[in-house]
Order: C-alpha cells, then structure tokens, then sequence
C-alpha cells in the first residue's frame, strides 16, 4: 500500500480540496462497479456526488422490468445445446442493462462459481444457473451458495449429478471448500469426505435437481469441528461459519474492486471481513463498503487492475455508445481467452496479469481497432465522428484532456500525447486506434 494507511482503508471517502470528486474518480467509480459510462453518465455521476450515485447503482428496481429480457433469452436457448447465443445474449445484456453492477456481480460470481458449458453441454441449465447468480448477485451469501448446491449445471459440471451413499462424490464437497468458500488450507481430506456424505442422494433427473432420501447416508458425520446428521444446506452453514471464509470472500472482492495484487496482506483483509461476517454475508453491503471507501478512491486502487476481455470490449461499447453483432464479439472474445460461460476451468480466470501476453497484447488493441473502423458497427449518434460532434464541448482542442477525464484510469503519457498532436479531433477512428495500442489503455 502506497499511500493509504491500511487502518483506515475501508473508512468512507470524504472528497476534499486536495482530492476532490471529479470527472476522473466518478469514471473509475462507474467502470469498476460496472462496465464503465457514457461521457454524459460519468459528468452526470461527477455532479450528484458520491453517495447518489452509490444509491443510483445499488437501486436494482430497473432490474424487474429488464428481467423480461430473460424471456427472450428462454426463447433463444429453447431445445439447444449450445450456449454460444445464450453468450452473446448476455454481452448484450452488460453493454445495455441499466443495472450494470448486476451484470458486473454476475460476472464476478460465474468466474467464482465457474461451470463450463462445454461439459454441461445444455444451455437451459446455463441460462437457469446465469438468472441464479443474478438474482443472489448482491443478496446474501449462504443462501446463493446453498441453491448453487442444488444447481443442475453445477452438479453436472462437478460429476456430482448421481451421489449415492455407497460412493459419495467428493467434487462438489472439495471445491466447495477450496474454491467457493474457504481457500486451501482451512480444511482436511477427512473434512471432504465427510461433506461428501451430507450431499448423498443429491441428484439430477430428467434435467432437475432431485433429492433421492434412498440414497442419502442417514449416518453422523464429523468435520470441521462439528458432528452430527448433516444433510448438504447443514454442510453449507458450518463451513460458512468458519473464520477463514469471511476473509476468503473479501478477498475475493477486494482483488475483484480494487485491485489485482496476488498477495494482499492480511491487515487490509481483517477490517472488511469483520464487517462481512457481522453483516451475515451481505454481499450488497460489503460491496458498497468498498466502493464508498478511501482505499477505493486512492491511487493505490485507480489504474492498479488490468481490463479482462470482457470489461475491455463491454467497456468500450458502453462509452461510445456502439453495437456490433454480439456472436461476432464472442467469438473474438473467446480466443483473447474469456468468453462467458466458458471459463477455462473450475477454478475460474486467473485474471490480472494473465490477460497480457505477447499472443494477447496486439489482438487486444486489434479489437478495439476493428470495432471502431468496422462498417457494421452502430453507433448511436451515426459514426464516431458524429460522436465527437455530440461531445465537441469536451473533446475539441488537442490537449487531448478529455482522454485523461473520462477514458483512461492513468494520464496519458507525454509521448502518446505528442504522437495525437497532428491528428485532428475529428478524425476519431485514426484516435481511437491510436488510443487502443497504448499500454495504459489496458488499465482500469
């Protein structure tokens, strides 16, 4: 940590003189908490102040009247096996939602939770585990995970689809500890089978969840300190009972908001997940503890977290206000390495530094390039040139500073602004391609 004390990190922000809340902070705030804002929803941002805007993003009453779209995306995977339009349904539905950091919770908990639609190879049931997520994107813990437990794509995607007593899976039981709730560890091989017993008889027939009381193992078992007849949602509540899960999921959300550090010390961790454990697993309220603290808005956090694939095209969609045809950007997205729904394995994305490589670094700018040159794509106002006309009062000039304000987490370096001298402001596409191949273009 830099320049924050970690005693006083998660303490609310309070704008000053000398870090006033600005154009640049009320950008970073809008394309960590969702996929970033239109130039007119970022000054609009700016000019309510911190705390409305936190209101305006958690007030998910918009979200009602938008989950008709789940209708249409029914519809669309109705007697299909294939996910890949269930995908491009749902970049769609990040670059339009007018609840963004529901989609962004979304993400966040499918990379947690991560199933593979390529082994569940039925997307009804990843559409189904898709509305799951979002429905308990901000809600409470223990109670996504306990419905997680009995979710078709789940199980089937840990083998987990036909537990008997006579030989109990330990997959779900394992991840359930190592990836989704506890971290490697705080647990022992005795604890996983054990859990393992309380799931038994925890089935998938004819595509539903089915509880088989012939096969569930009646027994006492013993782990995690506790023994007794545990059933899977006993399971579930004692494992969230142990301490190492509180820090295990602010963790999680910390390196998901703030930053993308490997190692992040265990004092910054304690203060946040105190207030999670006291809250019951508040996922909402630890949210916006983060998003409304001092570390949130300090230059340990802005521009110290690369933009996944995702955030990086959704992003870029969203302040241009443009579309392009969503299976197109899906397929692009899956070989720069994240296509929704198809993560790479159980544990998820690695994210961080591992979108940036040298296979990775050129398709990135590339896509960002052919977006904004390519013919099909639409952009509200007609073309970026149109757009820059709409927005002439602030990206006229060649100072370029709107760049700095609203675009960019990091200044412009002086090179690149020399480079974009001689390009008129008009001329966007030659902008924005620029724009794209610089390193601080990748930073969020």
């Amino acid at each position: 940590m830099t320049d924050i004390d970690v005693k006083s990190a998660w303490k609310k922000f309070r704008p000053s003189p000398e870090r006033p809340w600005s154009n640049r902070l009320s950008a970073h705030l809008l394309r960590r908490a969702g996929f970033g804002g239109t130039i007119g929803e970022i000054k609009s941002a700016q000019k309510s102040g911190l705390n409305p805007t936190l209101d305006r993003l958690f007030n998910t009453s918009s979200a009602d009247s938008y989950n008709e779209e789940m209708a249409t995306a029914g519809r669309l995977v109705s007697g299909s096996q294939d996910s890949r339009s269930l995908a491009a349904w749902w970049l769609l539905r990040m670059v339009q939602s007018p609840c963004p950091l529901i989609e962004k919770m979304t993400l966040f908990w499918h990379g947690h939770f991560a199933t593979g639609a390529d082994k569940v190879k039925d997307a009804r049931a990843m559409l189904r585990q898709n509305i799951l997520l979002r429905k308990y994107s901000l809600g409470k813990f223990e109670p996504l995970v306990q419905q997680l437990s009995r979710d078709v794509a789940m199980l089937v995607f840990l083998d987990s689809e036909d537990n008997r007593k006579t030989r109990p899976n330990e997959n779900y039981s394992r991840e359930l500890m190592e990836l989704f709730c506890l971290g490697p560890g705080n647990y022992t091989e005795t604890d996983i089978k054990e859990i393992a017993r309380c799931f038994t008889g925890w089935e998938v027939r004819r595509g539903k969840f089915k509880f088989n009381a012939h096969q569930h193992d009646n027994q006492t078992k013993s782990f995690l300190g506790q023994k007794g007849n545990y059933d899977g949602d006993d399971a579930v509540r004692i494992v969230l009972q142990q301490d190492a899960a509180a820090r295990f999921i602010s963790r999680k959300l910390i390196r998901f908001f703030v930053f993308d550090d490997e190692e992040i010390s265990p004092e910054l961790v304690a203060p946040l997940a105190e207030r999670l454990r006291e809250s019951g697993f508040d996922i909402g309220r630890t949210v916006r503890t983060i998003l409304a603290s001092r570390i949130f808005y300090s230059e340990a956090a802005i521009g110290r977290k690369i933009k996944s694939p995702v955030e990086l095209a959704v992003g870029f969609l969203r302040f241009f206000g443009a579309s392009v045809n969503m299976q197109d950007l899906s397929n692009r997205l899956a070989r720069l390495g994240q296509l929704p729904l198809y993560p790479p394995n159980v544990k998820g994305w690695d994210g961080g530094r591992s979108w940036i490589n040298a296979s990775t670094v050129l398709a990135r700018a590339n896509l960002i390039s052919d977006i904004a040159t390519r013919g099909e794509t639409k952009f509200k106002k007609g073309s970026l040139t149109e757009w820059a006309k709409s927005n002439s009062n602030v990206v006229e000039g060649d100072n370029f500073e709107w760049v700095n304000e609203y675009l960019f987490a990091v200044p412009l370096p002086e090179s690149a602004q020399t480079g974009l001298a001689n390009v008129d402001s008009s001329e966007m596409q030659k902008i924005v391609t620029w724009l794209a191949a610089l390193p601080e273009f990748q930073l969020n």
